[in-house]
């Protein structure tokens, strides 16, 4: 039988399985840690949460396409780029809030995503990989067209004032960013949570896994393609926007290929397909490349290289299989109670 514990002594009390009581208990002191973080930590640590918070938005984005649509993209730096443009220009130019950028910034991209999936339909494999790799190298190369530059700020880019927190809050600017990062992660996660889990969600997989069988289904695979390319772009595109307002600077040099190529090996080492991935890859594209420079200052990218096929080796499946894998070998290793 079930072992079910009771969360209140009063008779008629329902009651919860023991194994959702500790969920609940870690969710709660997951949540207390989140919170207490940025009372603890230096602004520049602060910061650092902050940027891993956004990276797990753009992952999420990320993840959505390539994850759960089986569309490889290497390219969505891109996305990340445009929307932290729209955010900046919107200051900059319209001095616009900072938080009314976030929803336009998501709906550039998603009209842009959209529109690159059409004709990115007729690729796939490694030459959709070429195409959005295509993508990622010619945009910062845009950036800088003097045609753009009373918009963009050419190469000189475009600097931008960090928000002081509202309704005078007790906190520095930091630290509101970084709550209000979190907030906006909280809200995309939910969205992307319900949008995987439903209808929709059953598509995108469905045409990852056996093609054939979803069209004689009845899904529409050029549209559903072509909306997860847009509904990934517009995740990223808010990450992106966020980015902006955090590092308080935008220039066509923030958005080298490399980005693209960070965003996909953070996907990878988080968990193809997972929610949670998106945090551990975050985690591992911001604090990785620190240790790697603290190791050796005179070759960081081959600690960092070797990093990468120590977790390739150790987790196939990415952070998030592997703590799957585990929970489910120590749920196997307890005695049956009756």
């Amino acid at each position: 039988m079930t072992n079910y514990t009771l969360h209140s002594a009063m008779p008629g009390a329902s009651a919860i399985p023991a194994g959702g009581a500790w969920r609940y208990l870690g969710a709660a002191a997951f949540a207390a840690v989140l919170l207490g973080l940025p009372f603890l930590a230096s602004s520049y640590q602060v910061f650092q949460l902050t940027m891993v918070v956004i990276y797990a938005i753009a992952l999420l984005g990320l993840n959505i396409l390539t994850g759960y649509n089986g569309q490889i993209s290497i390219g969505h730096g891109a996305f990340y780029a445009v929307g932290a443009y729209v955010a900046a220009i919107m200051m900059d130019v319209w001095t616009v809030p900072y938080w009314l950028t976030l929803p336009a910034a998501g709906a550039v991209c998603l009209v842009v995503g959209f529109l690159f999936g059409l004709p990115a339909l007729r690729l796939a494999g490694l030459y959709l990989a070429l195409a959005t790799f295509a993508l990622g190298v010619a945009l910062p190369q845009l950036l800088k067209f003097k045609k753009f530059e009373a918009w963009t700020g050419g190469v000189h880019g475009i600097v931008l004032n960090k928000p002081e927190a509202p309704f005078g809050l007790p906190l520095n600017a930091d630290q509101w960013l970084y709550f209000f990062s979190l907030l906006v992660a909280v809200l995309m996660f939910v969205l992307g949570w319900n949008l995987l889990r439903g209808r929709v969600g059953r598509a995108l997989m469905a045409i990852r896994d056996h093609p054939i069988a979803a069209v004689s289904m009845g899904v529409n695979t050029s549209l559903y393609k072509s909306l997860a390319f847009g509904v990934s772009a517009m995740f990223t595109g808010v990450a992106g926007a966020l980015g902006a307002i955090a590092a308080q600077f935008v220039s066509p040099e923030s958005f080298t290929i490399f980005l693209s190529i960070s965003f996909l090996v953070g996907v990878v080492v988080g968990g193809v397909a997972t929610l949670s991935g998106a945090i551990y890859g975050a985690l591992f594209i911001q604090f990785v490349p620190n240790v790697a420079d603290s190791i050796s200052e005179g070759a960081p990218w081959a600690i960092y290289g070797v990093m990468l096929i120590v977790f390739a080796y150790l987790a196939p499946h990415g952070i998030a299989g592997a703590l799957q894998r585990a929970r489910q070998r120590l749920a196997s290793r307890q005695p049956a109670r009756d």
